[in-house]
């Protein structure tokens, strides 16, 4: 049953036929983002964490520059989150803990320089939520950009047994980054090219849905290349896992990032 699946995925590596029009957030690259979405972010200790390890582990002489946080609640879609509700002042992000546990208060021009948002796993291609999907893109995206931060969309990845959905997200997440001027940051592509190129390794956990630990460092490694325009390839943060596994992750991620952007 395993070998069936992992063909599965293999053979479900694809691309989106449309091609994004916004490929990169430079040069201002954002030090600060909010991750708002579902389990498919916090599991594993949250990706936020894990992209933010890798941002510090990359540029130390300014650590403290980055920030990141999560929103999250398990199995919500885009019309779930009152994204307005985030942005409001002396709450998210009113203050932190350094790396002795002391309570910083933060001082802040404003909350974020980025959004990096995601559906429920399937809402974009449900007959039945779709249209939801592209309803609260917009909507959300507006929000973001009246407060003055960037809205990123992030593509999620096919379920371990399902390789068709890899394809069909790429489109949607694709054509609602073009119609908001969105980047998008293609993690589902870089777990069907992570199965293609290696398919003993397990990238989801036993649901076949949320992600393992790989899978989570994975998508992280594309949100880091997405979001500063270098490669994560190298990046001594390795979430626990031994280097060869890392390593691959990262060139998965950089290589996955740079086919999408038509770098």
């Amino acid at each position: 049953m395993i070998a069936l699946v992992l063909g599965c995925l293999a053979a479900g590596a694809a691309e989106a036929q449309t091609k994004p029009k916004v490929t990169s957030l430079g040069p201002d690259y954002p030090k600060s983002a909010i991750f708002i979405g579902n389990s498919f972010f916090y599991y594993n200790n949250s990706m936020h964490s894990h992209v933010l390890a890798m941002l510090r582990t990359a540029d130390p002489a300014h650590r403290q520059d980055y920030r990141a946080t999560s929103v999250t609640i398990g199995g919500s879609g885009f019309d779930w989150h009152d994204v307005e509700s985030y942005f409001r002042p002396n709450a998210i992000g009113k203050y932190s803990f350094d790396d002795n546990n002391n309570v910083v208060f933060n001082k802040l021009d404003k909350l974020f320089d980025a959004a990096i948002m995601m559906d429920c796993s399937q809402c974009p291609i449900h007959p039945d939520l779709k249209s939801v999907f592209t309803e609260y893109a917009k909507k959300d995206a507006d929000i973001v950009r009246a407060h003055g931060a960037r809205p990123i969309f992030f593509m999620s990845w096919a379920y371990a047994d399902k390789p068709e959905m890899t394809a069909q997200l790429a489109e949607a997440y694709t054509v609602a980054g073009n119609d908001n001027d969105a980047l998008v940051i293609p993690a589902g592509l870089a777990f069907a090219r992570a199965h293609q190129k290696q398919p003993e390794l397990v990238l989801h956990a036993i649901d076949r849905r949320h992600p393992s630990v790989a899978g989570t460092y994975l998508a992280s490694c594309v949100v880091f290349a997405a979001l500063t325009g270098k490669s994560p390839v190298g990046n001594s943060y390795r979430a626990g896992l031994d280097e060869p596994t890392a390593t691959f992750l990262q060139q998965v991620a950089w290589d996955t990032v740079q086919d999408y952007y038509g770098k």
